[in-house]
């Protein structure tokens, strides 16, 4: 049998069953120094037009959506008249009436909470002003928009120390006596196009709007997305797993999502025994008995891919050892484009059981699924 004809036999395979069977049958019809070619050539035409440039999309993140920070940016121009009562006392009684508009003043600076809460330090150490940490920020700046002013007295003095040491902190950095001057080859935070000139700057801007080479030369600067990408990255990295959860979940497959467990009592309880234990292990309620093996991986880098790839050779190994228990692979990000030594051993290692977010649900259909799907 050629390469070609077993190549047309998998991609021609009328279900996911059918092409598992065909993939299985490889290293029976051919010579090692042909497997590459041909799990290379399956990946490409059946794996990778699946594989969704998650580059491509943010999570959704109140906090960073325009509708929060545009009410503040609301509140804060109107409580300065249009950033025209700048001066310490204003900023100080604006924050006391809307705390959330410190998130336009710290980002006017262009400060990370961490940064501007160890600004405050500076900014309040000689009048002793407590200094405000970065959960205490978060608070403020993610405050609603019917914030009510504290009604006891103790409330009251803590909020007002708070407004003290922020309005001192933006203050002094506007005006540039917060952190002296730059060393050589160095540029203050301060020397951008809407706070270049101080005060006089962001209302130049506020007033005539910012020029769109202005505005995406700051998005260049700064980083695409980079403040939301940073919040959410662990959504990020939870993306895959979280969709294989809410699959197995919505169909009252059981399982374990290995990562809240004890890796002993995986290895206990299933007898698997590689480490770490694979993303998700799928068992039989009625005799706890294991069914079946899974492992998520995203990436958006070739070399990462690679080097990711290895991982399901050793469970591989482990799946063959347990007596063949079904190994299956979710798959994100364009890294696994890289197909010759990424993606195409993906494909040989779990015998074609490769899915995406976009074909995840067709998992369902191969075997151990079917028979212990509990709701429909």
């Amino acid at each position: 049998m050629t390469v070609e004809t077993t190549i047309e036999a998998i991609l021609a395979a009328g279900t996911w069953t059918q092409r598992i069977q065909q993939i299985r049958l490889v290293p029976q019809r051919h010579g090692t120094e042909d497997h590459s070619a041909i799990y290379a050539e399956v990946a490409r035409e059946l794996y990778m037009p699946h594989l969704a440039p998650d580059f491509a999309y943010i999570h959704e993140s109140p906090f960073y959506e325009t509708e929060h920070f545009f009410a503040a940016y609301d509140e804060a121009a109107r409580l300065t008249a249009g950033f025209t009562r700048v001066a310490e006392g204003d900023i100080q009684a604006t924050l006391m009436q809307r705390p959330r508009t410190l998130l336009v003043f710290r980002t006017l600076l262009g400060l990370t909470k961490e940064e501007f809460a160890h600004s405050t330090l500076l900014a309040g150490g000689p009048e002793e002003l407590p200094a405000l940490s970065a959960s205490q920020i978060d608070t403020l700046e993610r405050s609603p928009i019917d914030y009510q002013r504290p009604n006891t007295a103790a409330a009251l003095a803590k909020a007002t120390a708070q407004a003290q040491v922020a309005a001192k902190t933006i203050t002094m950095a506007m005006d540039g006596e917060l952190f002296g001057d730059a060393p050589p080859g160095l540029k203050s935070k301060q020397r951008k196009p809407d706070t270049e000139d101080g005060w006089n700057s962001v209302r130049d801007f506020a007033t005539n709007g910012v020029p769109l080479r202005v505005f995406l030369h700051q998005r260049h600067y700064g980083g695409a997305f980079r403040q939301v990408l940073d919040a959410t990255s662990t959504k990020r990295g939870d993306l895959i797993e979280d969709a294989v959860e809410a699959l197995f979940a919505a169909h009252g497959i059981s399982f374990i999502r290995t990562g809240s467990h004890n890796q002993a009592d995986i290895a206990r309880r299933f007898e698997v025994h590689v480490t770490p234990a694979p993303d998700f292990v799928v068992f039989d309620p009625a005799d706890d008995s294991l069914k079946a093996m899974l492992e998520c991986k995203g990436t958006n880098n070739g070399g990462t891919a690679r080097d990711k790839a290895l991982r399901f050779r050793s469970l591989k190994a482990e799946s063959v050892r347990l007596g063949g228990v079904p190994l299956f692979a979710v798959l994100g990000g364009i890294g696994w484009a890289r197909i010759n030594d990424a993606l195409g051993p993906v494909v040989r290692d779990t015998d074609g059981r490769v899915f995406t977010l976009s074909t995840l649900t067709s998992m369902l259909e191969v075997a151990p699924f079917p028979s212990l799907i509990t709701r429909t």
